[in-house]
């Protein structure tokens, strides 16, 4: 079934195994030119409900990212899953990840412009209310979150889990709007001290509502259980860490998305 909701085209279909009412779809929408396929997620409910923008790590659009889009539903919130990409863009190898992320690390000002293109779409599904609205991501998609939030754009927060901190201009921070939360693995090899104390240091000059917490022995990819078990490769999944952050983002959507 097609339904036509401004610019974006949202073809829902029922969510097997989950909470009756669950509705998910693939997500057409622009920015520019450029054609982005997301994921959205939602219950058939009335009234206006808070919506979560997640930003996929650097494989794409994929099970883990709708995965979650589905759980973030099934309590309450109008969740799109934005594609940074584009519609034909999914990453069969880790060396194509890696490019397809780099074209967007290096180019900050096109990162945040497809992250908006998903928030606009987000705020125009049914149900949202668009002054009540939040990023996450994953990974590269973490980095993302802050980079939308470092833009000024109007949301309530941004939380990144396992995700990259640096960014090129840490005056922009002074636009943030909303509360920000990173969820962080002590033994991440991917994200430096140096680089976890930058980013302290940006979020304090810029006076920001933020907080970072650490997970002992947890790396890279710690809430993804398709990461494997082995921490010696520096992507793993922990369990511990998985459950401790995902409750704290609980705790945190429902300080920022409260009505």
């Amino acid at each position: 079934m097609k339904k036509l909701f401004a610019a974006a085209v949202l073809c829902l279909s029922s969510a097997g195994g989950l909470q009756a009412g669950l509705h998910t779809g693939d997500l057409d929408y622009k920015d520019g030119a450029a054609q982005l396929r997301g994921y959205a997620a939602y219950e058939e409910a009335g009234g206006s409900r808070p919506g979560v923008l997640i930003v996929h790590d650097w494989s794409g659009v994929g099970p883990y990212v709708k995965e979650r889009a589905r759980q973030l539903a099934s309590m309450g919130y109008v969740v799109l899953a934005a594609d940074i990409y584009g519609r034909e863009i999914r990453p069969a190898s880790q060396q194509e990840a890696a490019r397809q992320a780099g074209i967007y690390r290096a180019d900050r000002a096109l990162m945040r412009a497809r992250a908006a293109a998903g928030l606009a779409a987000l705020k125009r599904l049914p149900g949202v209310d668009p002054s009540r609205t939040a990023v996450m991501g994953y990974c590269f998609g973490g980095g993302v979150a802050l980079e939308l939030a470092r833009s000024g754009a109007e949301i309530k927060g941004a939380a990144s889990f396992h995700g990259n901190l640096d960014t090129p201009n840490p005056a922009d921070a002074g636009n943030i709007k909303g509360k920000i939360a990173v969820f962080h693995g002590s033994d991440d090899p991917h994200v430096s001290t140096a680089a976890v104390a930058a980013f302290q240091e940006e979020m304090r000059a810029a006076g920001a509502d933020w907080q970072l917490v650490t997970y002992g022995g947890a790396v890279h990819s710690f809430s993804n259980p398709g990461a494997g078990g082995d921490p010696k490769t520096g992507s793993a999944y922990n369990e511990k860490a998985d459950k401790r952050s995902w409750r704290a983002l609980q705790d945190f959507f429902s300080e920022v998305l409260a009505p």
